[in-house]
């Protein structure tokens, strides 16, 4: 019985241990396949091993760092009145086209409000969801269509509930003002909770985490 139980142990103590490399290695290829596939093309169309001895991995490198070069640019020229207006030209572009418009749209909004200090984030709430009894962390992006209030009968706030621990996505709910339940802190302090799934909430517990993980540190953490 006692070998058994040391059996059973061990196992588990080893399952614990090899089980976070094993999803490192998964989420490292999947990660590396999918740069290279970014990469390659470029590689490709510029020709760079021409320029590398035809050293494949320098010229992935020199790639990499030109898109990174060609992000920063679109970043610094979005932040100028010429940039702010073409590229608003570029978002009704693509909002007249269907599925693609609701796709890019939902993305871009989550994005900004975690770039941009969550501006289109007016207010950290909770709503019971799934089921009653049960509170979910949301964050209202403005107030329900008219539309929607008249067949209600009743004032209703759009709230956006981000999934954890990866609050790029989540369900969009149209929910009744008695029904909400608004929190007091800030969109980056609920933004933390949800990427942390609750682990780390003050800037101590953060720094702690960080350091437990030796994680670099994030402007929206």
């Amino acid at each position: 019985m006692r070998v058994r139980q040391v059996l059973r142990n061990s196992f588990i103590a080893g399952l614990a241990l090899l089980a976070p490399l094993v999803v490192t290695v998964v989420a490292m290829q999947f990660l590396v396949g999918w740069v290279t596939t970014l990469i390659d093309p470029v590689v490709q169309g510029t020709r760079l091993t021409q320029y590398t001895a035809n050293i494949e991995a320098v010229a992935q490198v020199l790639a990499l760092l030109l898109i990174a070069g060609i992000v920063v640019l679109l970043g610094y020229l979005a932040q100028g009145r010429i940039g702010q207006r073409v590229f608003a030209w570029i978002d009704r572009g693509i909002g007249v086209v269907p599925l693609v418009s609701i796709v890019y749209s939902s993305v871009r909004q989550v994005a900004n409000a975690l770039t941009e200090g969550s501006n289109r984030y007016k207010r950290v709430v909770m709503v019971e969801y799934p089921r009653d009894g049960v509170y979910s962390i949301g964050f209202v992006t403005g107030d329900g269509p008219e539309e929607a209030a008249s067949a209600a009968g009743e004032q209703l706030y759009n709230v956006f509930l981000p999934n954890s621990p990866n609050p790029t996505g989540g369900h969009f709910l149209m929910v009744p003002e008695d029904e909400i339940h608004e929190l007091d802190i800030s969109v980056r302090r609920g933004v933390r909770l949800l990427v942390t799934t609750g682990i780390a909430e003050s800037d101590e517990e953060m720094a702690e985490l960080r350091a437990e993980a030796d994680l670099p540190r994030s402007d929206y953490m």
